[in-house]
């Protein structure tokens, strides 16, 4: 890939764009299932769309932070485990069960931490509230993850 004559932003950016298109269509596949429970009853389809835009929002965050693991590592496995770790942790580290088992800390260190959870932005749009935090918190996050993928790859081709 890198022989074309691509920078690694093209590179980084092109990998995301496909990868997103990619989570789009898998999105579009489940549209039947809303197709069927609006023949059978009457759902809000606006929390229906909030629920798809968060989804779809959280797999593009999960999507930046694993290509950055695999701009981190060289072994595909070692980068789909770390990859799972993190996300799982950005998505657990605001969970109450989660955050009360470090009550030993100061509770700054602990708000800060949950701070960093996806959890509250989706459970926003589950409910059907597309706010502007949710929005900025998930592009906030692909962005940095795909400046930083960016940096690893152009200090590697170095």
């Amino acid at each position: 890939l890198f022989t074309l004559s691509t920078t690694t932003t093209q590179a980084v950016v092109g990998k995301f764009i496909a990868g997103a298109i990619f989570l789009g269509l898998a999105l579009v596949g489940t549209l039947p299932l809303v197709l069927t429970v609006n023949s059978l009853g009457s759902p809000d389809n606006g929390a229906v769309f909030c629920g798809y835009v968060g989804s779809f929002l959280t797999a593009l965050v999960f999507l930046s932070i694993s290509t950055l693991t695999s701009a981190l590592t060289k072994n595909q496995v070692v980068a789909f485990i770390v990859s799972v770790v993190i996300c799982l942790l950005v998505i657990l580290c605001g969970w109450p069960p989660v955050t009360n088992m470090f009550s030993w800390a100061p509770t700054w260190i602990v708000d800060a931490v949950a701070s960093f959870s996806i959890m509250p932005h989706y459970q926003g749009l589950q409910r059907g509230v597309i706010s502007l935090d949710a929005v900025i918190y998930a592009f906030s996050l692909i962005a940095f993850c795909l400046f930083a993928t960016d940096v690893v790859l152009k200090t590697r081709r170095a």
